[in-house]
C-alpha cells in the first residue's frame, strides 16, 4: 500500500477564541488531534499526517496560538493554558466532531495533558511526546526554576528562567532565527547533542546566551536545510514572542490549575520518550508516578539514542507506536 503524500494535505483557517487557529488536515475516520512543542509547528508532524490518515485516522496538526498562521495576541497572558485549551475545543468544533484523540509534544504534550484533564468529554484519550504528566502542585514554578542550577554551580541561570522576561530571548534570537533554531535542534537531538561534560545547553551563565551552548557545525539527521528553511521562515515572519509566552504563564496556569491539584487524567494514555532527553531524564520521578497519574495508561516507551524531538528523530517508530494505541482505542 503506497502512503498518502503530503500533497494530500489541506490547510484551512479555522475561528477560535485567539481569533483563528491555522490547521493542516489528512484522512478521514475518527478525529486525532496532533500539537507541537517549542520552537516548532504543525510541520513537526509531516511524518505522521499521511501515516495516520493511511491508517484510517483523520490526522490534524495545528500551528497553535502565537505560532505560523494562526493568531498571535499581543498581550502575555493570552498565552495561559487554560486559553490553549479552549483554542483546541474551538478545532474539534470546528472540524464537526464532538472528540477527540489529542497527541501532544512537548509543550503540546502539556496542552494535551491539560485538554484531556479539564475537558475529558471533548478529549477521549491523550497521547504525550517526550514531556510526562506531572500534575498540577507544589510550589510555584517560577521558584522551582529560580532554584535550579546548572552543573557548574548557583552562577547559571536556567533556559525557562532566562525566557521569562518580555524581550530578553527575543534579543538573542530575532537576529538569527535560522542559526539560532539549528543550534538548539541539534543541540536536543539524539545524534548531535554536546557530549557529556560538555556545557548544559539548558543552562546559561551571567551575561551569556543560551546559543553559545549549542552545537554549531552540523544540523541533526532528521533536519534537512530546506526543512530547516521551513521553520526558520515561519519564525522570520512572526516572530518568537508568542511562542516565549507559553513560558511566560506557568505561574498563571499554577494559579489557574489550583482546583485540578494532584488530579489523575483517567482516560487511555500513551506516552513515548527519548532516552537521551532531558525532559524523559530531569522527570523520572513523574514517570514512575504513572500507575496514580495516568490510571488509564496503555503504554509507554523510552527510545533508546534518541533525544527531544521523536517524531522527527525517529518517524518510522513513532508511527507504529501510535497507529497501535490508536486501533487499542476502537479495539
Amino acid at each position: 500500500m503506497s502512503h498518502p503524500s503530503t500533497t494530500d494535505l489541506t490547510h484551512r483557517l479555522v475561528p477560535s477564541p485567539a481569533g483563528r487557529i491555522h490547521l493542516v488536515e489528512q484522512g478521514s475516520g475518527p478525529l486525532v488531534l496532533l500539537v507541537h512543542g517549542f520552537p516548532e509547528s504543525w510541520y513537526s508532524w509531516r511524518h505522521q499526517l499521511p501515516a495516520l490518515a493511511e491508517a484510517g485516522w483523520r490526522a490534524v496538526a495545528v500551528d497553535v496560538r502565537g505560532y505560523g498562521r494562526s493568531s498571535r495576541p499581543g498581550a502575555v497572558d493570552a498565552y495561559r493554558m487554560l486559553e490553549l485549551v479552549a483554542d483546541q475545543v474551538a478545532v474539534v468544533d470546528a472540524l464537526g466532531e464532538g472528540s477527540a484523540v489529542i497527541v501532544g509534544h512537548d509543550w503540546g504534550a502539556s496542552i494535551a495533558a491539560t485538554c484531556a484533564l479539564v475537558r475529558p468529554e471533548v478529549f477521549r484519550a491523550v497521547g504525550l511526546l517526550s514531556v510526562p504528566y506531572a500534575p498540577r502542585g507544589g510550589p510555584r514554578p517560577s521558584e522551582v526554576f529560580a532554584r535550579m542550577s546548572g552543573p557548574n554551580g548557583v552562577s547559571e541561570e536556567f533556559y525557562i528562567s532566562y525566557f521569562q522576561r518580555p524581550g530578553r530571548a527575543e534579543a538573542e534570537i530575532e537576529p538569527d532565527v535560522r542559526g539560532w533554531l539549528a543550534g538548539f535542534y541539534a543541540a536536543l537531538s539524539g545524534d548531535t547533542m554536546p557530549a557529556p561534560g560538555a556545557p548544559d545547553p539548558h543552562f546559561l551563565g551571567p551575561g551569556g546566551t543560551l546559543r553559545e551552548g549549542f552545537p554549531t557545525d552540523r544540523l541533526p539527521s532528521w533536519l534537512s536545510e530546506s526543512e530547516l528553511d521551513v521553520y526558520a521562515e515561519e519564525f522570520e515572519r512572526t516572530g518568537i514572542s508568542g511562542a516565549l509566552n507559553r513560558y511566560r504563564n506557568m505561574d498563571r496556569d499554577w494559579e489557574d490549575l489550583a482546583a485540578f491539584d494532584g488530579a489523575p487524567i483517567t482516560q487511555p494514555s500513551l506516552f513515548i520518550g527519548g532516552a537521551l532527553d532531558a525532559s524523559t531524564t530531569w522527570l523520572a520521578d513523574a514517570i514512575e508516578e504513572f500507575p496514580r497519574t495516568l490510571p488509564g495508561l496503555v503504554a509507554s516507551h523510552i527510545l533508546d539514542g534518541c533525544g527531544h524531538w521523536i517524531q522527527q528523530e525517529r518517524p518510522e517508530e513513532i508511527n507504529r507506536l501510535l497507529i497501535e494505541w490508536l486501533d487499542s482505542l476502537s479495539s
